[in-house]
């Protein structure tokens, strides 16, 4: 690829008033407008002074910049510019968001958070955000926390915790299923030098309590997985009060490295990891990779009624590091082991192996963290520790939206991530012509994502009066 110019033959002038740069927001702020976005923070939010009033437009502003792409404050400019005001009106400036946001206490972040709740329960009555393959299927409920770096001490909170690097520290849960990519249904912002744990048996509870509200049509109890950093009376006895069974990883201690021991030689199965082989004769793993259970009664020194008692599987893996004492090998093999701690006792995820793998997908929650910090959580924007609390709760919101827009679009952007669904759907650029009291808008042609936007486009307005028209040519 290369210019078909010379540089001294090409020109550039920002002069035409009917462009807009990112026409992907008109059926995605369609979706926002028929779930009630607006009419929820105006109805939830009670920030004083001038700088709260018109709190639903501050916030549908500030969630349709982050769609758009934006992760500051100075970045929600983007909403002013060309054409924008010909489809969408009352977009606030820059400034007048971020004294919006400035202007926020903890009480007022709970009430946002609450709008997000409710949002994206209205998102998932509206769409297919929350799909199972059938109703036997249960739904996963992931916990972790990840450090967002800010720079400078002047950030309210800021400070060093278990990463080394100076920040604030998010507690995120997520939503998901097999057949559906994960959303958020919890979150909570942290100050940076907090424990993981800190806060995390209010978060189960509100997570729970928003995910029963979903319309997944699963039947089984809930599965919240989590790493060791969670494992505790608090957090796990709030699982199993709201309703849900726990998968959490366990820390090595003398009681569990005293409860591996005991597990017999031939207890173990292999099972499909890295560089496994599967034998079709007999129709098992050759794996150096192998997993075992035992009955085990978690939290023992705790009173009775605290103690949980569930399943303690083992994966085992060879320590191919041992590290040799004055100069001599291992006569044995040694094994690295890495334990989790579960009240499953479903068909599904009942076997060993079952447990281990589904346990394993944890990990999901860190593409989810990728994602948020690939988009508008790059930035925490203000030195205000409140704002900032707001900032995470908007960009949650922002991220459900888009990833309810998606899947309206059709399979193949279901799942994609926030770059890849803002850059087919969203960033797309429009020349704004009107006619006859009708507006249309003029897309590229030969627009590779075309039909995945007209999609999304043909839903969000499907019971609107009079919708702007579309061209692709």
């Amino acid at each position: 690829m290369q210019l078909c110019h010379t540089s001294a033959a090409t020109s550039a002038v920002f002069d035409d008033p009917n462009l807009v740069s990112s026409a992907g927001l008109v059926p995605v702020l369609t979706l926002a407008q028929s779930t009630g976005l607006q009419e929820l923070a105006q109805q939830h939010l009670s920030v004083p002074t001038d700088k709260g009033a018109n709190a639903g437009l501050k916030v549908s502003s500030l969630v349709a910049g982050m769609v758009a792409g934006a992760d500051s404050i100075d970045d929600m400019a983007l909403l002013r510019h060309g054409g924008m005001g010909r489809v969408f009106t009352n977009a606030y400036a820059p400034s007048t968001l971020g004294s919006f946001l400035r202007s926020f206490s903890f009480g007022h972040v709970r009430q946002l958070d609450a709008v997000a709740s409710r949002f994206l329960g209205r998102l998932a009555d509206h769409t297919p955000l929350v799909a199972t393959a059938g109703s036997g299927e249960r739904v996963m409920i992931d916990i972790d926390d990840t450090i967002i770096e800010v720079h400078g001490y002047s950030k309210q909170g800021s400070g060093y915790g278990y990463s080394g690097v100076r920040g604030l520290n998010a507690l995120l849960a997520v939503v998901s299923t097999k057949t559906s990519a994960p959303v958020i249904v919890a979150q909570r912002l942290r100050k940076g030098s907090c424990g993981s744990p800190r806060g995390a048996k209010r978060l189960v509870a509100d997570a729970l309590k928003t995910a029963k509200k979903l319309p997944s049509g699963s039947n089984p109890r809930p599965l919240v997985r989590a790493d060791s950093a969670f494992y505790g009376a608090e957090v796990v006895n709030a699982v199993l009060r709201g309703g849900a069974d726990v998968s959490v990883t366990v820390r090595l201690d003398k009681r569990v490295k005293a409860s591996i021991s005991s597990i017999p030689n031939d207890a173990w199965t292999p099972i499909e990891y890295t560089d496994a082989v599967f034998d079709e004769t007999t129709s098992t793993w050759v794996s150096r990779a192998e997993v075992a259970e035992i009955a085990f009664t978690a939290f023992t020194s705790k009173k009775t009624a605290e103690q949980v008692p569930g399943r303690l599987v083992v994966r085992r893996i060879p320590d191919l590091n041992p590290g040799a004492k004055n100069g001599q090998d291992t006569l044995f093999d040694t094994w690295r082991f890495h334990a989790f701690f579960t009240t499953t006792t479903s068909p599904e995820v009942a076997d060993t192996v079952a447990a281990d793998k589904t346990h394993r997908a944890h990990a999901i929650i860190e593409q989810v963290h990728a994602d948020l910090k690939a988009s508008a959580l790059a930035h925490l924007p203000s030195g205000k520790f409140n704002a900032n609390a707001a900032w995470l709760v908007l960009a949650v919101m922002a991220f459900n939206l888009t990833r309810a827009a998606a899947t309206l679009a059709g399979p193949t952007l279901a799942k994609a991530t926030t770059a890849t669904i803002r850059r087919k759907l969203i960033v797309v650029p429009a020349r704004i012509a009107s006619s006859a009291r009708r507006v249309t808008l003029h897309l590229p042609s030969a627009w590779p994502w075309q039909d995945a936007w007209l999609q999304l486009f043909a839903h969000g307005h499907a019971n609107a009066h009079g919708p702007p028209l579309t061209a692709t040519n």
